[in-house]
């Protein structure tokens, strides 16, 4: 089923992040961690990392950018900056920022949701490849070079 150009599909993987993102922020102390805290202080470098690369990525997509894995019709492929380092920046981005608070936070709840979006990113990203081939089939070549996620 379509609606415009987006599949059901599309609104499935958005509503699971979302509903992902919302839990990851419900204060829930179960499991909690005991880090000692000149760990926990490394443990933000890869949160800070994927906060520079979201924006980096942010800033190579401006008007290409869309929550949906349907690429949008005015794009274009892009295979330079932070594309030259994973296929998928901002799933890349999002699971470090996420690990990295979870470990600072000292909290499982954090890191078990922060496995399940990453589960989530790994399936929306093999269906947005699909149909990025479609769209772009110089995307198969680029794919056999650069890594999914970092």
């Amino acid at each position: 089923m379509r609606f415009g150009n987006l599949q059901v599909k599309d609104y499935y993987f958005v509503g699971v992040q979302l509903l992902l993102f919302l839990i990851y922020f419900i204060p829930v102390d179960l499991f909690r961690l005991n880090i000692p805290d000149w760990l926990r202080m490394i443990g933000l470098i890869p949160g800070i990392l994927g906060i520079g690369l979201a924006f980096f990525t942010l800033f190579q997509l401006r008007n290409m950018l869309s929550v949906f894995p349907t690429p949008v019709d005015s794009g274009k492929l892009i295979t330079k900056g932070a594309f030259s380092l994973s296929r998928h920046p901002i799933y890349t981005s999002i699971v470090l920022s996420a690990s990295s608070f979870g470990i600072f936070s000292e909290s499982v709840f954090r890191l078990i949701i922060t496995v399940l979006l990453f589960i989530l990113f790994y399936f929306k990203s093999k269906y947005e490849e699909r149909l990025l081939l479609l769209k772009y089939p110089e995307y198969a070549e680029y794919s056999r070079h650069t890594p999914r996620f970092l």
